[in-house]
């Protein structure tokens, strides 16, 4: 029987080597766990306890949500809420120089505060607001840069499919208050992308935009009223117990399909591509779910959660292992996607976050933010790449544009670690706490 420091060491090398070699995560996970498990369990037992604990790892209404705010963003991102999101950013945001830019970010917070996706938000926003961009002559590496950074606020910003998943692994953290906790580091970190733009727009000589008529205003606040009212539906009865997150989130696909009918401006067959790409995208989450039931079970008979607790904990300084802790994430965020990253590493942190008194929707804001902040970056950042993409721009053409917008989002980052209150101040004030 191995000790818990081997244990970790052999699933971990096996894990990181099989995803070298290309394999998919989920059955990284899958692999990694069953062959640690032979140290701890009987050949012919392992099988049916994997096949038992993936099975309980997703037996959840809660993980419903899911696929419903999936399916939600992507029928928004169809639907033609985009753009109107887009033209209401313009009017907020069109004072300041580099007005395009400011206009980018607060798309999307807003996108991402109605889809839940980052992903979402990166493509949709940026594939309507891109073009734009170019024609007033902006750079477009940072174009991209600008989108990449900002799109992860959609995972803090509420609904977040990341925050649900973050409430079923740490053992039933309110929903609701993981929700509302997100809307100030959320909107601080997209005030530090745009602190950013401001200074390379001054030193760049960005234009503002023109002043707005009242009719436009007025058209413009008209058109994209029905889909901010989407959030105060969905969020608000989740607030106050009206329903459950899920049947929020079942609430979203029905709202967003009916505002989509009434924009007109997707065919059905657009409709039958997002219900197809909601499916691929789900089921590739809920078996990465699974497979993490498997990790998890084994971790916790190898006794690998204590022992890195302890040896973190050896620092006997709470803003030391904070620190630690959001290094970890950072780094962590490097190299594995968000999913699996929160289902893997939140047994790990959150006895570390009981030991110092940290509050679980604290650490549950801190992990999601960490791991925003590395899907924006090289090697295996999501928003990454989808940004690239949306841009027709190679990865290492965006490295250096967006280094600036890192650093700005960390030190938001450490804003929120250092300052409970920025995450924990509405969820108390609606006594959700």
């Amino acid at each position: 029987m191995l000790d818990p420091a081997g244990a970790a060491v052999v699933m971990f090398v096996l894990f990181f080597g099989l995803l070298i070699l290309g394999t998919p995560i989920s059955i990284a996970i899958g692999v990694s766990s069953v062959v640690t498990g032979f140290a701890y369990l009987p050949s012919n037992v392992i099988g049916f306890v994997s096949a038992q604990k993936m099975f309980s790892g997703i037996d959840s209404f809660t993980l419903l949500a899911i696929p419903f705010f999936v399916l939600a963003g992507n029928i928004m991102n169809k639907g033609g809420i985009a753009i109107r999101l887009v033209n209401l950013a313009k009017l907020l945001g069109g004072r300041m120089p580099g007005a395009l830019a400011h206009t980018n970010v607060l798309a999307n917070m807003l996108f991402g505060s109605i889809s839940g996706s980052s992903i979402a938000a990166a493509a949709g926003v940026g594939g309507v607001i891109g073009p734009l961009q170019r024609k007033e002559g902006y750079d477009p590496a940072f174009c991209a840069a600008v989108n990449i950074a900002s799109a992860p606020t959609g995972i803090l910003i509420p609904p977040s499919g990341p925050l649900i998943l973050f409430s079923l692994v740490s053992g039933g953290t309110s929903i609701s208050a993981l929700f509302l906790g997100g809307y100030l580091p959320g909107i601080l970190m997209g005030l530090s992308v745009m602190a950013v733009v401001r200074v390379i727009a001054m030193r760049k000589g960005y234009r503002t935009e023109g002043h707005a008529s009242w009719s436009d205003v007025f058209t413009v606040i008209w058109q994209a009223l029905p889909a901010l009212l989407m959030i105060i539906l969905v969020i608000g009865g989740i607030a106050v117990g009206a329903f459950t997150a899920t049947e929020g989130a079942a609430v979203a696909v029905f709202y967003s399909f009916i505002l989509s009918l009434l924009y007109r401006l997707a065919t059905w067959r657009e409709y039958l591509d997002a219900l197809k790409t909601s499916a691929i995208t789900s089921c590739s989450i809920l078996f990465l779910i699974a497979a993490s039931g498997i990790m998890s079970y084994v971790m916790t008979i190898a006794g690998i959660p204590d022992v890195i607790a302890d040896t973190i904990l050896t620092f006997d300084n709470p803003i030391m292992i904070l620190l630690v802790m959001n290094v970890c994430l950072l780094v962590i965020g490097f190299f594995m996607d968000l999913t699996p990253a929160v289902l893997i590493f939140t047994p790990i942190f959150l006895p570390i976050a009981h030991e110092i008194g940290m509050n679980p929707v604290h650490l549950g804001i801190v992990m999601i933010f960490n791991l925003g902040v590395g899907s924006m970056t090289p090697p295996v950042g999501s928003v990454l790449f989808v940004g690239c993409a949306v841009a027709n721009l190679r990865i290492d053409q965006v490295i250096r544009p967006i280094l600036p917008f890192f650093f700005a989002t960390t030190a938001a980052l450490l804003l929120t670690t250092y300052v409970p209150w920025l995450t924990l101040a509405l969820p108390r004030f609606l006594g959700l706490m």
